[in-house]
């Protein structure tokens, strides 16, 4: 851009200045090239395996070293066929419909208990972040300690005159998938509540007040005033908590159940890994994996619409 400025003698003097729009294609370009190493990083490990899971699944794959043989849908209908393919559908929704609206609204109501700062509120936060400490094998291990046929519980219902109430609960069909929720409960809960605790102290402290001028109690408070306000929020943790839901049950049930008795307390997850790594069958392991990652897209849509999440 060129300027005309006045020179001592009256003359004009052309002098030209820097263009700053100039200056905005290399400040773009920079951002780009420092965007570049994130954006391998993501295909390599996070779209790549994703295209794996869809290919494997459309392969006869009897092993790791194994020769490989193209299936195209037979792995499908193998699936579908499969009355333990049922069996984990049936027991995945089960623990989904029942261990998330436990835990959300077990956790937000404790992280709303916490947020008013009662007596010993310090303490509290640390106790129930505890769960959240313990590795997945020790949890497993308390839980054993305490569901075994000589456990605690059992102990405690003979204690109590109640000892024909005991059972082999982790070995019972009818209450080894009640046990791996309770679990999945227990060990969650706490650690939500403390987000929710936390989410909930950065809420203006009048609103609180007007509530109460209102002649709004607790309960009121905290479904009417406070859930509203921090309504995204609780849409982000439920997402998160149904993830791991979802997909890291495979574990407990590893450790404390192996799927039964039968397959009562198989999941999809635990599926997964049954038929990888203890039947050698990575088609069928890899088709129940592209079924999951579907289940899990269209629960993380469905939560996104209930909570009306903007983004």
């Amino acid at each position: 851009m060129t300027l005309l400025s006045s020179a001592p003698g009256g003359a004009s003097v052309a002098r030209k200045t820097p263009s700053a729009p100039a200056a905005r294609p290399r400040r773009k370009q920079g951002g780009v090239i420092l965007a570049v190493p994130a954006l391998v990083w993501y295909l390599v490990f996070m779209v790549g395996p994703l295209v794996a899971i869809f290919v494997i699944a459309a392969l006869h794959w009897p092993g790791m070293l194994q020769p490989v043989s193209f299936a195209g849908l037979q792995n499908v209908s193998t699936v579908l066929d499969d009355p333990v393919f049922m069996d984990a559908v049936t027991n995945t929704a089960v623990q989904l419909v029942v261990a998330l609206p436990l835990m959300i609204v077990g956790a937000y109501m404790l992280g709303y208990y916490v947020a008013q700062q009662p007596p010993g509120h310090r303490v509290l936060r640390y106790l129930l972040f505890i769960p959240g400490l313990i590795s997945t094998p020790a949890k497993a291990m308390v839980f054993y300690a305490v569901l075994s046929p000589d456990g605690l519980f059992n102990g405690a219902l003979d204690k109590l005159g109640l000892g024909s109430l005991a059972d082999a609960w982790l070995a019972s069909p009818s209450t080894a998938l009640a046990c791996l929720i309770v679990l999945d409960v227990w060990s969650g809960i706490g650690f939500t509540a403390v987000l929710f605790a936390a989410r909930l102290g950065s809420v203006p402290d009048e609103i609180g007040e007007a509530a109460q001028l209102d002649g709004a109690g607790h309960w009121r408070a905290m479904w009417r005033i406070h859930f509203p306000v921090i309504r995204d929020f609780v849409g982000v943790v439920t997402m998160l908590q149904f993830l791991w839901t979802l997909f890291g049950s495979a574990q407990n049930v590893l450790l404390l159940t192996q799927g039964g008795p039968g397959s009562s307390s198989t999941t999809l997850s635990f599926l997964v890994y049954q038929k990888a790594f203890i039947a050698a069958d990575l088609g069928y392991s890899q088709t129940v994996g592209v079924f999951l990652f579907l289940v899990g897209l269209a629960g993380l849509l469905t939560i996104r619409r209930v909570f009306r999440q903007n983004y």
